[in-house]
């Protein structure tokens, strides 16, 4: 048994006695072993001690309060083991319940973050005081690991805030709340400016409220906004169902269904019937394969990703001073903001100096926007401007050490600005194309300095959009890797690493998404039913909608450049037929004005192009269609050719292709990205391969499982 001395007791001669957190064996408080041992040890004293104390404060010795639940303890939880895991959380759920009817005044001294675990624990406590630091963040986040919160989140939140704004504001979404705004709220009470005057101010309150008991179990109690069955809340209650189907469009996320069933009950029980209602619902959820696909993905995948997985070992750390960025469309224009923000000076780089100004432009619009907003001041939008420097001429370049090329997607005019930038940026600059097709080996030859090469693909809109994808060429040094990721957490994105390939890994993944979406649309499937089958499988948008999004006349430029290099060996997909109708017809998408979708002066989407049923015409019985098969072919296309990439070298960490297919190209967040979605389909990899030679045999070769797919199936071996 683990010793319980991960929370360390003090008392003072005042009575008050001061828990804190303090796991010796890790660099952040979890819900582990060590603290439900110390939590039952010092809920089990205070309780023998009572009559001694005046009352308790509640702090943590580490950056952070309690980072919550054990998630390498909660993936593993399975039907055997339920019966067991429902035992432990009961268990510390009765332990926070006599906490808080002590019958003495109970305050959480919140030095650092409280998510998840770490806020259900604040909660149980009478008074939250939280020291007011810019990286400390409030919230019940559970919901984005496929979760609910199950040691009392639910059950409390909804008394404190009401069955409404406890499931719109904290736990249908997993918002995560700076100190403020967590005030604004409700989650927390007061703030504290230093860790001394956070203990002070605990201490105060205790002294002004001896005889504090809990809000909800006070005698003349009422939820605010009323129960369930209250006339008020009646009438808007039924709105929230609705609401969140057309949200989640039938996609399988079971973690929100839960948390609403289990606010609703529970608010109809007293507490200790909605903590066992909400216990019930949060072993069911954790024992599922969404909640584990979930928590590799946005945990341990992300975590190693963020520890510096992919970067090369032993190279020193480096920090752009100086950026200059080619191209100054949307795309450039993007990366030259993200820059600026990151506190990096750019030179704006264009033909003409009109161009580049309105380049500037763009970072202005979301500057104004933020300044509107609350979440700038005037000062920081100029300071932000003021590092932007719009050029036409190459000579401005001087003393760059980062260039990011954001030209027309050609490998010719690639060469052409790589090789005027490169005479006059610094010697040793990173050169990072971000191309998102062509092989970065190959505009590589256009510059003398190979091993400094690198691709550096964004996605639009670059201010929103988290991921960047780092394209290895063949002759990129393992030196110029590690400063496109040090770049990268330079800028706040997410790096993956791929090797080169055209298309690399994202492109690649997701045009097999679309064109499966276009083959259904010439087989006869009606469009709207198509959009449905993405939204269905848990896509963010309809594929119809993102082959808008694409351009038609790119994705069949890239594939006549594809089916050059391949001769022979290249293989039609029959979504190319519907691709090339489409753009005969003056319909290539949306920046055009007219794809599968309409659109208005504005270029607002206003519905399916009704000339889709001329061009494609549905045919069979609707009532027939299989909607479920639609979903696989989308999911299974993007993971057969994932598992190509792995095969091919073009992947070489399961962490990157999980998340790049995540965050850069959308694949449903209850999958865990693409190769978990392989590793976890029921039955596993043998079930998987079994239903791809069926998709194959019905739909074509293009389902096939490769060699490797077999070859670990038959091996009982996962990515």
């Amino acid at each position: 048994m683990t010793d319980p001395n991960a929370i360390r007791w003090e008392q003072s001669t005042d009575g008050v006695v001061t828990l804190t957190l303090d796991d010796p064996g890790q660099r952040a408080n979890t819900m582990n072993d060590a603290f439900r041992f110390s939590l039952a040890a010092a809920v089990e004293r205070l309780t023998a001690e009572k009559d001694a104390i005046t009352g308790v404060i509640v702090t943590s010795a580490k950056d952070s309060f309690l980072a919550g639940g054990d998630l390498r303890q909660l993936i593993r939880v399975t039907d055997s083991d339920a019966p067991r895991f429902s035992a432990q959380i009961e268990q510390v759920k009765g332990w926070l319940r006599t906490l808080e009817t002590l019958g003495k005044p109970v305050v959480a001294a919140l030095n650092g973050s409280a998510l998840g675990g770490g806020l259900e624990l604040a909660l149980a406590c009478h008074h939250r005081i939280a020291l007011d630091t810019p990286h400390a963040r409030f919230g019940l986040p559970e919901v984005t690991f496929g979760l609910l919160p199950g040691g009392g989140g639910v059950a409390r939140t909804t008394r404190l805030l009401g069955v409404v704004g406890a499931l719109t504001k904290v736990l249908l979404e997993g918002n995560r709340y700076p100190p403020a705004e967590a005030v604004r709220l409700g989650l927390v009470d007061e703030l504290a400016a230093t860790r001394e005057e956070l203990l002070d101010k605990a201490r105060a309150w205790i002294t002004a409220h001896p005889h504090s008991v809990q809000r909800w179990d006070a005698a003349d109690y009422a939820i605010p906004g009323g129960a369930p069955g209250s006339p008020g809340l009646a009438a808007t209650l039924p709105a929230l169902p609705a609401t969140l189907r057309k949200k989640l469009r039938g996609a399988p996320l079971p973690a929100p269904h839960h948390i609403l069933a289990a606010a609703v009950e529970g608010a109809q029980l007293d507490l200790d019937g909605a903590l066992r209602v909400e216990g019930r619902y949060f072993v069911d959820i954790a024992r599922g394969q969404t909640a584990k696909n979930m928590i590799q993905a946005f945990w341990f995948d992300l975590n190693t990703i963020k520890a510096g997985g992919s970067r090369p070992k032993d190279l020193p750390r480096h920090r752009v001073s100086k950026a200059a960025v080619l191209g100054a469309g949307m795309m450039g224009a993007g990366i030259a903001y993200a820059c600026a923000r990151s506190g990096i000076d750019v030179v704006l780089k264009d033909v003409s100096l009109e161009a580049a100004e309105r380049g500037k432009d763009y970072s202005r619009r979301l500057l104004d926007r933020a300044v509107t907003r609350g979440r700038l001041s005037e000062a920081g939008r100029e300071e932000v401007l003021a590092r932007i420097t719009p050029s036409a001429e190459y000579a401005d370049l001087t003393g760059c050490d980062l260039v990011v090329e954001a030209v027309f997607e050609d490998a010719s005019l690639k060469r052409a600005v790589f090789a005027e930038a490169e005479r006059v940026v610094a010697d040793d600059a990173l050169l990072g194309s971000n191309t998102s097709t062509l092989p970065v080996s190959g505009l590589a030859e256009g510059v003398n300095r190979q091993k400094d090469f690198v691709g550096l693909h964004f996605f639009s809109p670059v201010d929103r959009m988290p991921l960047l994808e780092v394209v290895r060429g063949e002759r990129t040094s393992d030196e110029a890797l590690a400063r496109a990721l040090d770049f990268a957490a330079q800028i706040g994105k997410t790096p993956i690493v791929v090797n080169d390939s055209r298309g690399f890994f994202t492109s690649r993944v997701i045009g097999t998404f679309v064109y499966e979406a276009l083959a259904m649309l010439g087989e006869g499937i009606a469009p709207a039913t198509v959009e449905q089958a993405a939204w269905r499988a848990g896509y963010p948008v309809g594929a119809l909608q993102l082959a808008d999004e694409l351009n038609l006349e790119l994705l069949l430029r890239i594939r006549d450049e594809k089916r050059a290099a391949d001769g022979d060996d290249y293989r039609a997909h029959p979504a190319e037929a519907v691709a090339e109708t489409m753009t005969r017809l003056g319909r290539p998408g949306r920046a055009r004005g007219a794809g599968f979708y309409d659109y208005d002066a504005s270029g607002a989407r206003t519905g399916l192009w009704p000339g889709l049923v001329t061009a494609f015409p549905p045919h069979g019985d609707p009532a027939g269609i299989d909607l479920h098969e639609l979903t696989e072919r989308l999911l299974f296309a993007e993971a057969v050719e994932a598992a190509h990439c792995v095969a091919e070298g073009v992947l070489t960490s399961t962490a990157d292709a999980n998340i790049g297919s995540l965050l850069g190209i959308g694949f449903p967040p209850w999958t865990g990205g693409v190769l978990q979605y392989i590793n976890g389909y029921p039955g596993g990899l043998p079930a998987f391969v079994a239903r791809a030679d069926r998709l194959a045999a019905a739909h074509g070769e293009r389902f096939a499982p490769n060699a490797l797919l077999r070859e670990k199936a038959e091996h009982g071996e996962t990515f």
